[in-house]
């Protein structure tokens, strides 16, 4: 079978390359990468990216196939299926910079380089102390700091060869905290003022928010289907959900610089300030995956589209999401987004949670659950709490997580077990989080038919400020509600508990 190359696909015509990009991983690949294609196709653009592999030194893969590759898009968009194929030709080249570290610098001095964007994970934009004057520099500050010092040289500290840096690693302000370790950087290797001043007026870092699932090359199985249908191989394929999005903090500059955001106004946002997108997918994606996950796994559920299609769970995540969570979003953020808005990424928050083809595996989700509870959930019960009342679905999901924290034992390599009996059998799961040996001594309190031992134990847990930054018991009636689900799980059940919500 042919493998893909520029022999084989659709020839494309040069396009200057407008976007240099610290990273080659899938994320960037599927959607970064496939949106500015996307865009290019459509002739709003036209503009190539350069990859840099930061770490690495083998680029071999991308060279093979004229550094093209296939995203293959699958899953469910409005309810509906989705199965898209593209060859993503955005990309002009790769270098090693462990190699060709001369070559980036080379491109700093080129006057079609507008943008910058960088996935290097969350550690990647920590400041570390050194020389900017090594080839390359070891930290991707560093890394970046000798570009645009390399730029600053040749443009003389013109404007017109100020830069737009995005970064998409996933933390928040993530454009602040890269800004801040690039002046660390410049002051430790005394880069001047006139770079300083430069670097201030003409190089601007946007916070970025990034959010689709790229699961990268499919299995064999999967693989062998695309290629069936295909016609060709791509040791490069890139799988990757229906959804995406991408929101970027700017004004008309940005804006003018990034035009690529235009192929998607509702999807890909470029504005002043996206805390309400933030907000928005901390609440109703990452929360409900908090709440909803130790519950489904105590029913037996596996991923989370089983859980969506288990009878109880499923239609409990919807309302959940709808009509839960949503109200919880607070309206001063929404701005002239509005309620709409909120409502709309809730559906396509089930939409994905429903996506056959992302095998999300609800055990993967619970690491570190009481950490997610606080800094996602605790806000969200706070603020239903102000406006009405905690709802009870809140309280059972609450509950599911306390059961999920019951550690039977603890293994010789120190790690806590739980177990619980599922369909008439053993279901045993590790408790990977830091708070499991907290849990694992006060579970030992509890005596299951014993009402006033577990009411004491919930009060207990929820009047944690060390874990909750604040006292759940003072939210009016959760505490009762959390007790009586925890008591008929205890006693009869998780499945007789998720009934007795109905």
């Amino acid at each position: 079978m042919n493998q893909l190359s520029s022999t084989f696909s659709t020839p494309i015509t040069a396009l200057p390359e407008r976007v240099l990009q610290f990273g080659t991983g899938v994320l960037l690949r599927g959607l970064v990468d496939f949106l500015i294609d996307k865009a290019n196709k459509q002739n709003i653009f036209n503009g190539s990216v350069v990859v840099v592999e930061s770490m690495g030194d083998d680029v071999s893969e991308f060279v093979r196939q004229d550094n093209r590759y296939s995203v293959w898009v699958r899953g469910i968009e409005n309810g509906q299926p989705v199965d898209e194929q593209t060859v993503v030709t955005a990309i002009s080249r790769v270098l090693a910079a462990q190699t060709q570290w001369n070559d980036v610098l080379a491109l700093a001095r080129k006057p079609s380089l507008q943008v910058v964007v960088s996935n290097t994970t969350e550690a990647g934009l920590q400041y570390v102390e050194e020389s900017i004057f090594q080839s390359p520099p070891t930290s991707f500050p560093a890394m970046l700091t000798s570009f645009l010092y390399e730029r600053f040289k040749g443009a003389g500290g013109s404007r017109k060869m100020g830069l737009v840096v995005v970064p998409t690693e996933l933390l928040p302000d993530n454009g602040l905290r890269l800004r801040n370790a690039i002046e660390r950087t410049a002051q430790h290797n005394e880069l001047g003022k006139l770079f300083m001043k430069w670097l201030k007026f003409h190089v601007r870092f946007c916070n970025s928010l990034v959010d689709r699932m790229v699961t990268g090359k499919p299995d064999e199985e999967a693989t062998a289907l695309f290629e069936q249908k295909a016609g060709y191989s791509d040791n490069l394929l890139t799988a990757t959900e229906a959804y995406y999005f991408w929101a970027i903090e700017g004004d008309e500059r940005v804006r003018k610089v990034l035009s690529f955001a235009d192929v998607s106004p509702t999807h890909l946002i470029i504005d002043e300030d996206i805390s309400f997108y933030r907000e928005r997918k901390l609440r109703l994606l990452d929360g409900a995956h908090t709440f909803m996950t130790p519950l489904g796994y105590l029913l037996g559920n596996v991923t989370v589209e089983e859980s969506m299609n288990h009878p109880l769970m499923g239609p409990l995540i919807t309302d959940l999401v709808l009509k839960d969570i949503a109200r919880s979003v607070p309206t001063d953020l929404t701005g002239d987004e509005g309620e709409a808005a909120v409502m709309q990424f809730g559906q396509e928050v089930l939409d994905r949670f429903r996506n056959p083809f992302n095998e999300h595996f609800l055990l993967d989700i619970t690491g570190q659950q009481t950490t997610k509870m606080q800094v996602r959930n605790v806000p969200t019960l706070q603020r239903l709490a102000e406006i009405g009342d905690v709802p009870d679905r809140m309280a059972l999901c609450f509950s599911g997580y306390l059961l999920f924290m019951r550690a039977n034992r603890q293994t010789d390599e120190g790690e806590y077990v739980g177990e619980i009996t599922v369909g008439g059998g053993e279901l045993v799961y590790p408790i990977r989080d830091a708070q499991a040996a907290y849990f694992f001594e006060i579970w030992q309190t509890v005596k299951t038919f014993n009402n006033q031992s577990i009411n004491q134990f919930v009060r207990a847990v929820l009047a944690n400020t060390t874990l909750w930054q604040t006292d759940l018991t003072t939210l009016p009636g959760f505490a009762d509600q959390v007790a009586t689900y925890l008591t008929t799980m205890l006693t009869k059940g998780v499945e007789a508990a998720v009934k007795q919500r109905k």
